[in-house]
């Protein structure tokens, strides 16, 4: 037998560890995935102060040593854990990673740059079991990694053969920071890297990583081809244009045994595709909860996101006196931007029997917010991949998509293919296109019940789990071999 080729999948984050986003969620479920009789697959995290107890009680030290970066040279421990099948290695620096926040501290450059530094440098101590073939980078926070592979450790024959795959889960955030960085920080002065990774005179972590990555993915093919375009290449358009013929997207998957309407203990009642008709009562036991009229045949909008322009909460807060005319009721959960969330929050408040806002977030809440809707309100202005679309629809709830990104890929909208759809969709970012959206929801659901319960069906029957998602990427890592 053929020996397994090893991934090295590098995240700042992995649920159920930490997770701030949809990177965790990727982290987190992907490498299981991944690994099969041609490929073994482990992860290699931070070892962040968010990282709870009962975790890092279960971990196993297993060696300390010094990690060069720059002008300085910082101690690193390594500890590993077995989670899942996947074995996880986990780099320990107080001064780096004991910090009450995950993202967002002054030195983040530095604390990124060190990470990068030290998974490469781990590599020296578990190569006796565990040599790379390829290590697989993620976001910007691990962009570093391609670019120190070959600047500091070109000709070592222990990283000679190593290839690498950048994935951008949002182009959005791309470790900008002052070009001095680059010599003081990351200690890559003299290099070639000192001038390729400056962009708009800074200089750009994201840019490095596709620069000296061997192949660079998005989450979802549309996304790959958004990026390429000024509307949505966030000033790296040009850059991914002259690398596209290493620029590939693969869509992202959802955990099927996690979300499972069937199983899903915070439910207030069980169903599956044999027993949809079960599902109402979660709608009932949701308004109930929220304090909504109780009313079967008055459909349920939901909306679980962050409040932000990008996930279209804009467009929400200018319809709702237009949604208070419509027979219908709203529910949104999330937290974000002060503007959007008191609009929507006083807006409930003076409407309480029709709709309801939490602002907050609550695993067991989102998924009875899952269950409960009858339609799932995802208006984002871009979105690279998206899984609350899939995850709705794994419990039987028609998503309505702006077709942007991730939603464009997994939802086929009534419009386009009529009784074949799984959910509603609209092409421009305007509260036109959203209204008309949510007109044509409320049709179908007062009118045509038959082809709603048909939409349902196909929705529920979706299958975005991870292995057609792993199997790509197992694909793309025999290209680069």
């Amino acid at each position: 037998m053929a020996k397994k080729k090893n991934v090295l999948f590098a995240a700042f984050e992995a649920s159920p560890f930490i997770k701030t986003g949809g990177l965790g969620d990727v982290a987190g479920a992907l490498p299981a995935h991944l690994k099969s009789e041609e490929f073994d697959a482990r992860v290699i995290l931070p070892l962040l102060n968010s990282i709870p107890e009962e975790y890092r009680g279960k971990m196993k030290f297993v060696t300390s040593y010094e990690v060069p970066l720059g002008w300085r040279s910082q101690y690193c421990g390594l500890f590993t854990l077995m989670k899942g099948g996947v074995k996880y290695y986990f780099l320990d620096n107080e001064y780096y990673f004991k910090r009450g926040q995950v993202y967002g501290e002054f030195d983040d450059a530095e604390r990124v740059a060190f990470f990068s530094k030290a998974v490469l440098e781990t590599i020296k101590y578990i190569s006796g079991s565990f040599r790379p073939d390829i290590i697989h980078a993620n976001d910007w926070h691990t962009a570093l990694i391609p670019v120190y592979l070959r600047e500091s450790y070109n000709g070592d024959p222990l990283y000679d053969s190593i290839k690498t795959v950048f994935t951008i889960h949002n182009l959005k955030f791309q470790g900008q920071y002052s070009k001095y960085v680059t010599t003081d920080v990351c200690g890559l002065g003299g290099t070639p890297a000192e001038g390729q990774m400056i962009h708009d005179d800074a200089v750009n972590f994201l840019q490095g990583a596709v620069i000296y990555s061997d192949a660079v993915t998005t989450v979802s093919p549309t996304y790959a081809r958004e990026i390429c375009t000024k509307a949505y290449g966030e000033g790296l358009e040009g850059l991914f244009q002259s690398r596209s013929y290493k620029l590939s997207g693969i869509l992202n998957g959802i955990d099927r045994k996690n979300y499972d309407p069937e199983k899903d203990k915070a439910l207030a009642a069980n169903y599956g595709p044999d027993s949809l008709e079960k599902k109402v009562l979660n709608k009932l036991a949701l308004q109930r909860e929220l304090g909504l009229e109780e009313d079967s045949e008055a459909p349920l909008f939901a909306m679980v996101s962050r409040l932000t322009t990008q996930k279209g909460a804009n467009l929400i807060a200018e319809l709702l006196p237009l949604f208070r005319e419509r027979r219908m009721q709203l529910a949104v959960l999330g937290t974000g931007d002060y503007l959007y969330e008191h609009a929507i929050a006083d807006f409930a408040y003076h409407n309480q029997s029709r709709f309801a806002a939490r602002i907050a977030f609550d695993e067991k809440l989102s998924r009875r917010f899952y269950a409960g809707a009858d339609v799932f309100l995802m208006p984002s202005e871009f979105e690279p991949c998206g899984l609350a679309q899939m995850i709705s629809m794994r419990y039987g709830t028609l998503p309505l998509v702006r077709e942007t990104g991730g939603l464009k890929d997994t939802v086929a909208g009534y419009w386009d293919v009529g009784n074949l759809a799984n959910g509603f969709s609209f092409k421009d970012f305007d509260a036109n296109g959203l209204r008309s959206a949510v007109d044509l929801a409320l049709k179908l659901w007062f009118e045509q019940k038959d082809t709603w319960q048909q939409l349902q069906k196909n929705a529920i029957g979706m299958h975005y789990g991870w292995e057609e998602s792993a199997e790509k990427y197992r694909e793309l890592y025999r290209s680069i071999l």
